[in-house]
């Protein structure tokens, strides 16, 4: 398996990340990429986001941010464990087709510290879908999250 590595995210990456959310493949899930960067930018400072970039080889590859599930108003994730931690991420243009690989290897690290792991894609977002599948996420429950839309909830356990 590839060795990807991740490191916090810092104020130098919001250029970049930005330039990633305005990729069409990206935008398509993550619309309006300045609001999208501006939530990005007010999670640096919350002590309960963890942010990270996923990188190969010194190459980034993809963003992801993980926090406990339950510690916003989440429906779609409460029945969840107190202590399962969700995910969100995106991948970069340069890791399109990465996505399964280094979420896995993310969430080895992170199994380390919780017992369970949430995801929450669009039903339809099947690129997605199979990324996470590969990454040894599996659920096939359809909720509706905070906002009203329908995500599948996904998980993976320790």
């Amino acid at each position: 398996m590839p060795d990807y590595r991740f490191r916090p995210v810092t104020r130098a990456d919001l250029p970049m990340l930005a330039d990633w959310l305005r990729d069409p493949v990206v935008a398509a899930w993550w619309p309006g990429p300045d609001r999208q960067i501006a939530l990005v930018a007010e999670d640096m400072a919350n002590p309960v986001m963890r942010q990270v970039i996923a990188s190969l080889g010194g190459t980034p590859v993809g963003y992801a941010q993980y926090y406990p599930a339950r510690h916003w108003p989440a429906p779609h994730f409460a029945d969840l464990a107190p202590d399962a931690v969700a995910i969100d991420l995106f991948a970069a243009p340069l890791g399109l087709g990465q996505g399964g690989a280094w979420l896995r290897a993310l969430g080895d690290l992170l199994l380390d510290q919780a017992p369970l792991l949430a995801i929450d894609p669009a039903p339809a977002n099947l690129r997605a879908i199979r990324a996470y599948e590969k990454a040894g996420f599996s659920g096939d429950a359809i909720r509706i999250d905070s906002e009203g839309q329908p995500v599948r909830v996904m998980t993976r356990h320790r």
